[in-house]
């Protein structure tokens, strides 16, 4: 008996590289790491970590986990934990206290890009945001801040209550 099935060509490795690129960038955004997922998941459910800082990994367009705070670390070891000068998108989960003396807690997306990264990056980053966040089920507050005044703890506070 003869068969019908045609067999397939493999694809040349770097052909199907350039393939993969495209179809990670066909909805203006770059693909997401399932290790993004999985810690946010973390951070949001388990309340294993008090942030995520993610970084967009050009080589293999995809965005992936650059550091991990643990639940005891504080605002101020998140923003040192960010790089002065390049794009960034994280996470916080923050704490609080209403005044009816109720204990919250709010989950941040902050899309950090600062005046002095490079503009291929803020587009990169300015691009692929909104499908990122979609990634991430459970975000309460955005902040976009392009310098460190503004995402300082007390706008983080103001912006919980």
């Amino acid at each position: 008996m003869y068969s019908t099935f045609k067999k397939k060509r493999k694809m040349p490795q770097k052909l199907q590289a350039k393939k993969n690129k495209m179809k990670a960038n066909s909805s203006s955004g770059m693909a997401v790491h399932d290790e993004c997922k999985l810690k946010f998941l973390d951070l949001k459910t388990k309340r294993k970590y008090r942030f995520i800082v993610f970084k967009i990994d050009e080589k293999i367009q995809q965005v992936m986990v650059e550091k991990v705070g643990g639940h005891d670390e504080t605002y101020a070891d998140f923003t040192a934990s960010i790089p002065a000068n390049e794009c960034r998108y994280a996470v916080f989960d923050f704490d609080f206290t209403t005044d009816e003396n109720c204990q919250k807690s709010k989950i941040y997306f902050i899309a950090w890009s600062p005046d002095t990264s490079k503009i291929r990056s803020k587009m990169l980053y300015a691009s692929s945001k909104d499908r990122f966040k979609r990634e991430l089920d459970g975000i309460q507050v955005e902040l976009q801040a392009t310098d460190p005044s503004e995402m300082s703890f007390d706008i983080i506070k103001a912006r919980a209550l």
